[in-house]
């Protein structure tokens, strides 16, 4: 997704940590460790509620992305000179960040 609008992330260059053409590997890295810790809470959400059918491991998903990453990403939107097709990108990839963790939760631990 990130590569169908990647010139909105140019129109507002202030807005974005580094500069284009400077590393931003400590970015990366850190945020790659905060992903894959929201995919561990996910997992561990759903062992803790039971949730480990396809059915319910979507509702799930469904249910965390609308209480945490929707309001997050749209107060991203309005606060933050984010162009909102960003703000679209970002939210479907934390949906499909938790319907994966959720899959493969159920089926890693499904009975």
């Amino acid at each position: 997704m990130g590569l169908l609008f990647h010139r909105k992330y140019l129109t507002t260059p202030e807005i974005w940590r580094h500069p284009p053409g400077q590393s931003e590997t400590r970015g990366i890295v850190a945020s790659s460790l905060a992903g894959t810790l929201s995919c561990a809470a996910f997992i561990f959400l759903c062992m803790w509620t039971g949730a480990l059918t396809v059915r319910s491991e979507l509702h799930l998903a469904q249910l965390v992305w609308i209480a945490g990453a929707l309001p997050i990403i749209f107060s991203n939107i309005v606060w933050i000179k984010m162009h909102p097709l960003l703000g679209l990108s970002h939210s479907l990839g934390w949906l499909a960040r938790f319907v994966a963790s959720g899959l493969i939760a159920g089926w890693l631990l499904g009975k």
